[in-house]
């Protein structure tokens, strides 16, 4: 049983991110802006939040000290992702383009800021992981449920519940989803009944931008103790969950479930008897998340309902 809980604590720690990002992209695409700069928009909200803790870490400490980093992150990822909004909306420019020059753009600038900000002048950000949390009052007590979600877990992993019931209801029960959705489905006759299509966009690719910043914290800080500029391809992974999720809240958590486990064998198959004692190589088992990925999309891009306009620049005189 222990195996079974470790097992499952380490894959709520993979998906929780996973989720959080792909229910942004989620958001921006449902406004008809394609966003595949969410591994560039985890980078730099994991960097601007770590540095906060970093900075603030003999000051502040235990969940505050989260709390307020995670605002940071929502904050750094809006505004970085509002470099592609207004590439995407505004100058009309393609967005797949502008989506990769800002994931190249990211780890460059977090590296340079970090030599710069930093005395020593390296690019590693180290931090002191103080966030965990042995054990939830009451809840942790429960037999089996209690010792699998409520001991040695963080904050996060219920904010990131919290992010996927919230969204669900936002986007299917809120004007705003309704008028969200129209934009990304056919935009010309939601202007026409009086919705901005520019200010959903600007909308969708900021909420995006916010969760993709979350998202990169969460990563970092459930998965290590220090940054480097790196999600490991997070961001990349989101999008797959994205769309083998159809663009729906609660699909998305199921296929980020499913990406969490496969990432989870990857990361920790040395810790697991059975999967280590079996005459395959390591490199297999880290390239598990990667062959999953490329499996499912097979299967179910040709099965794809992605929104309608999503990647097609507004022009507001076309009928």
């Amino acid at each position: 049983m222990s195996t079974i809980f470790f097992l499952i604590q380490q894959t709520m720690f993979f998906t929780i991110p996973l989720m959080v990002v792909a229910l942004g992209g989620m958001f921006s695409e449902r406004s008809g802006v394609i966003n595949i700069a969410l591994e560039g928009i985890m980078i730099m909200g994991g960097f601007f939040s770590i540095l906060f803790i970093n900075v603030m870490q003999g000051t502040l400490s235990g969940q505050l000290l989260l709390i307020l980093a995670i605002i940071v992150a929502t904050i750094s990822g809006a505004a970085f992702s509002m470099l592609h909004a207004y590439a995407a909306i505004n100058m009309k420019a393609d967005q797949t383009i502008s989506g990769t020059a800002l994931n190249m753009l990211a780890p460059a600038l977090s590296i340079f800021m970090a030599r710069m900000i930093q005395p020593s002048g390296v690019q590693q950000i180290q931090f002191t992981n103080t966030f965990r949390i042995e054990k939830v009052p009451v809840f942790g007590d429960i037999p089996v449920i209690g010792e699998m979600f409520f001991q040695n877990t963080y904050i996060t992993t219920y904010l990131g519940v919290a992010i996927l019931i919230i969204s669900a209801i936002v986007l299917f029960k809120t004007k705003f989803g309704l008028r969200l959705r129209a934009c990304g489905e056919h935009p010309q006759a939601a202007d026409a009944v009086g919705v901005s299509v520019y200010k959903m966009r600007y909308s969708g690719v900021a909420i995006s931008g916010m969760l993709a910043g979350i998202g990169g914290l969460i990563f970092v800080v459930t998965t290590s103790t220090n940054f480097n500029a790196n999600v490991a391809g997070y961001g990349f992974l989101a999008l797959a969950v994205l769309i083998f999720g159809q663009w729906n809240p609660y699909r998305i958590a199921g296929a980020a479930l499913f990406f969490g486990f496969m990432k989870t064998i990857s990361a920790t198959y040395s810790s697991i008897p059975l999967l280590y004692n079996l005459p395959i190589t390591g490199y297999f088992y880290k390239m598990i998340p990667y062959i999953a990925t490329l499996i499912v999309l097979v299967f179910s891009s040709k099965k794809s309902q992605s929104p309608k306009a999503a990647g097609i620049p507004y022009d507001q005189g076309a009928r």
